[in-house]
């Protein structure tokens, strides 16, 4: 089995998902880039090996069951092991003008599909990858959250955290509380768990909005993904330090 450390970075054919697969690759991780998207998918390794890094494509959709199965063997098969996991696929779901979500008149469908990508599709892969973790001396998962899943910034009316986003923002809760979950499962083992908040980062994901760019909200992700044996587990971290609940 190759020494080589092992990451799959899911939704990493850009973005800031694309950001951390290529810090991690820079770091001497080989890289699985995980995306639905063939041509992205494959655009994205291409790149990533242009500039060195040791990447190869995982065809991956984390709400499709049998993706994740197909994901799982395919990592089995090249690499025998998995050292770190970093869940950063995600979507926003539909909203209105300023990215509003308004909670009185919020389509179903649109929740379902948020909460099936943002926290089951964690669910199904961490649960998928968890035998190819386990053979890691320290393996280590990072759930990609967000500061508008703080409940404590959201409930605090002197801070500003944004518009309503009644899809969004609780399926970040929710994946904080599973993010705790799985840390008090893993306690007294080697794996180490933890949620990041990337900021207000500019990709296509907020419309080109925000002050901060790909590769420093993929910076929090990298630091958690590399934490040495004895790190945090079961916390939430942003650059500056924790995020509270």
């Amino acid at each position: 089995m190759s020494e080589t450390m092992i990451a799959l970075v899911t939704g990493a054919n850009k973005g800031i998902g694309y950001e951390i697969a290529a810090g991690l690759g820079s770091l001497g991780y080989r890289v699985g880039v995980g995306a639905r998207d063939a041509t992205r998918r494959e655009t994205a390794v291409g790149k990533l090996r242009a500039v060195g890094v040791d990447a190869f494509g995982v065809p991956l959709d984390v709400t499709d069951d049998q993706s994740v199965t197909d994901a799982a063997e395919l990592i089995e098969r090249l690499a025998g092991r998995l050292d770190a996991l970093v869940n950063n696929a995600g979507i926003s779901g539909e909203m209105d003008p300023g990215w509003v979500q308004d909670p009185t008149a919020l389509d179903l469908e649109v929740l379902r599909a948020v909460v099936d990508t943002n926290v089951m599709g964690v669910v199904r892969v961490t649960n998928a990858m968890l035998p190819l973790l386990r053979r890691s001396a320290s393996p280590r998962i990072v759930n990609v959250s967000s500061s508008v899943g703080s409940l404590a910034r959201q409930a605090d009316p002197d801070t500003e955290i944004g518009p309503v986003m009644a899809a969004y923002a609780p399926s970040k809760s929710f994946l904080n509380a599973l993010t705790v979950q799985y840390a008090r499962q893993f306690a007294g083992t080697s794996i180490l768990i933890n949620a990041a908040c990337p900021g207000l980062v500019a990709t296509d994901f907020t419309g080109f909005q925000g002050p901060r760019t790909p590769e420093q909200g993929a910076a929090t992700a990298i630091r958690l993904a590399t934490l040495p044996d004895g790190g945090p587990t079961g916390s939430f971290f942003e650059d500056d330090g924790v995020v509270p609940w």
